[in-house]
């Protein structure tokens, strides 16, 4: 082999590990991404029940209730709601009419179970995410980013 062959293999040899790392990186990583979704993709992509993500939208007005730590409030979109449970205290900024991204899973029964809940911090936040769809449904005019 001349140097130059010997070369190539080295940094064939090097592309071959770094490939390999990169995918087992990812595969490990795989079940730790939390992935953003409306009710209507959630509707639409049928998400199993018990997979870890993110919903984000509005809170319907008239639907949050509060008894003790236990929050009940629906999330939509403009096409689709959906009924999301979340046991602990909520942000002081979460409101009805306002946007919300929540994590947790999909129940059995259709229900939103979050383990946490994220609301806008100011009146000129909206999380990208949630404006980005909103926006594209026609349900929410804010300003441009």
């Amino acid at each position: 082999m001349t140097r130059k062959q010997k070369r190539l293999s080295v940094i064939a040899g090097l592309g071959v590990v770094l490939a390999l790392a990169a995918t087992l990186i990812f595969t490990a990583l795989r079940d730790q991404i939390v992935f953003f979704y409306s009710p209507s993709e959630i509707a639409e992509r049928g998400i199993e029940p018990g997979l870890p993500i993110r919903i984000g939208g509005l809170v319907l007005e008239g639907s949050w209730q509060q008894d003790g730590e236990a929050n009940v409030f629906v999330v939509h979109d403009g096409e689709t709601q959906m009924t999301a449970r979340y046991s602990g205290i909520l942000p002081d900024l979460f409101r009805e009419g306002q946007g919300v991204v929540a994590e947790g899973a999909v129940q059995g029964d259709g229900t939103f179970l979050a383990s946490s809940v994220l609301a806008r911090h100011d009146e000129n936040y909206m999380p990208r995410e949630v404006a980005d769809t909103l926006r594209q449904q026609g349900v929410w005019q804010g300003d441009e980013e």
